[in-house]
């Protein structure tokens, strides 16, 4: 979903449902194409991994059906990454009303139910039409689940969440990020599953991409 989307109304975001995405052609089969498939970063992005390893990153947002429907094969694949890739997901908020769910992400991932959460709440969103930036929303979901609502609220609301935002800010603005999911390997490239044609696609461009970022 592009910023541009996003802005034509927000009932375009949320609640778009699953069901609504059509799967895209598949990409053909070979080395990524620059250009077409992947882009170049210029200048790169810092990692923050050590060397030797690759960085990972796919850029998303809760409120994105696009990010829901890609969530599952996204999972698989990132579950069988070689110890050499290390993967991370930042959440992104592109104005007001999407801030409240990368609070919830981060917020989750402090209080260490992020595992457990993470596709229930895409769920809670894209198939129950549930509004998570809402208390009373929210709070069903976290009693539904066993979470501590106080607990939960507190923690979006804490400076160390505010500051995962701003770093989290920061990077989409580094990746020059206009929409989700985008997905960046090593600082050095990025992709999409609109830019490499499928789901399936995607992770084929990706895996390319780790590739061409162990070569240096």
């Amino acid at each position: 979903m592009k910023r541009r989307q996003f802005a034509l109304g927000t009932g375009m975001a949320l609640g778009g449902g699953l069901g609504s995405l059509v799967a895209l052609p598949a990409c053909a089969q070979g080395e990524p194409v620059e250009g077409k498939e992947f882009t170049r970063l210029n200048p790169p992005v810092a990692v923050s991994v050590p060397a030797g390893k690759v960085e990972v990153v796919e850029f998303f947002g809760y409120w994105c059906p696009h990010c829901a429907a890609f969530e599952p094969s996204l999972d698989g694949w990132a579950r069988k990454l070689p110890a050499d890739v290390v993967f991370r997901r930042i959440p992104v908020a592109f104005g007001a009303p999407h801030e409240p769910y990368q609070k919830l992400y981060f917020a989750l991932e402090a209080m260490g139910q992020l595992d457990a959460m993470h596709r229930k709440v895409f769920n809670a969103i894209h198939v129950d039409r549930m509004r998570l930036d809402k208390d009373a929303e929210l709070q069903k979901l976290a009693q539904a689940n066993g979470v501590d609502f106080t607990k939960l609220k507190d923690t979006m609301n804490s400076f160390s969440v505010a500051t995962k935002c701003n770093q989290a800010k920061k990077a989409a603005s580094e990746y020059k990020i206009d929409g989700v999911p985008t997905m960046g390997v090593q600082g050095r490239f990025m992709t999409s599953v609109g830019q490499a044609g499928s789901h399936e696609g995607a992770l084929r461009v990706m895996d390319g991409l780790i590739q061409k970022a162990r070569k240096g």
